[in-house]
């Protein structure tokens, strides 16, 4: 340890001693899919909670904008020795951070200028700009909206479906259990913590989409998975977890 603190203006945890790596999170679709990544990679990482949905809406207050002016989680922290930070916000640019700074070995990840690489780019655009709208769309309309409009949910939920599809198609082009290559990547888990709660749009996955389910299933059995899943859920609000 390199004895210097940092602040970064957490009202709960002011200051902590560099290096360090601070995962700002919850347990939905977007927060544990960096969570899984860091468990996978054997990182040693604080969790700091933020309960979106609480009266503090602390994800909005003055000190989380300064971390991430989007106001939403996840948002990574990484101080190196020296004390100097960076902090990023959307989980697939934090997907692709871990993955060039802490994958020398491409475990989960490709390298640079491969074809592999930029499928994988495709995969991540592809949940960002698909996936995660569609059907966090589909989750408003059917759960949250203070007036059900069937519209709305039918068509989310069907455009949800249909991207299902597109999954279900790679899946079983690809033929080996994942979407790129032939081992879990960060292409499979930036969708992997959407489509595992689609049954909750009472979408049929294992019989709709057999490939997927699969696919689901190899990926949730993964022990480094399920601590991923559950990192913010075993926060402890009076200190600061720290996970491995």
């Amino acid at each position: 340890m390199s004895g210097i603190l940092v602040n970064e203006g957490d009202p709960k945890y002011p200051k902590l001693e560099a290096p360090y790596i601070k995962l700002y999170t919850l347990d939905t679709p977007n927060g544990v899919k960096v969570s899984i990544l860091l468990e996978l990679l054997k990182l040693k990482y604080y969790v700091r909670k933020i309960n979106i949905a609480s009266a503090e809406q602390e994800q909005k207050q003055d000190w989380f904008i300064e971390l991430n002016p989007n106001g939403r989680i996840p948002v990574l922290s990484d101080v190196n020795a020296q004390g100097e930070r960076t902090t990023l916000m959307e989980s697939a640019s934090i997907l692709l951070y871990l993955s060039e700074k802490y994958d020398q070995k491409h475990q989960y990840s490709f390298k640079h200028g491969t074809k592999e690489y930029y499928e994988t780019l495709q995969w991540l655009f592809f949940q960002m700009g698909g996936i995660g709208p569609m059907q966090g769309q589909a989750h408003h309309f059917s759960f949250y909206a203070k007036e059900k409009i069937p519209y709305g949910i039918q068509r989310y939920v069907d455009e949800t479906k249909r991207l299902y599809g597109v999954l279900e198609i790679a899946l079983k082009k690809n033929n080996t259990g994942y979407l790129v290559s032939d081992h879990l990547s960060i292409a499979d888990i930036v969708s992997f913590g959407w489509v595992r709660v689609g049954t909750r749009l009472d979408i049929d996955i294992a019989k709709d989409f057999p490939a997927v389910y699969q696919w689901l299933q190899a990926i949730e059995k993964l022990p480094e998975v399920q601590r991923g899943l559950t990192a913010s859920a075993e926060y402890n609000e009076n200190e600061i977890n720290v996970r491995n």
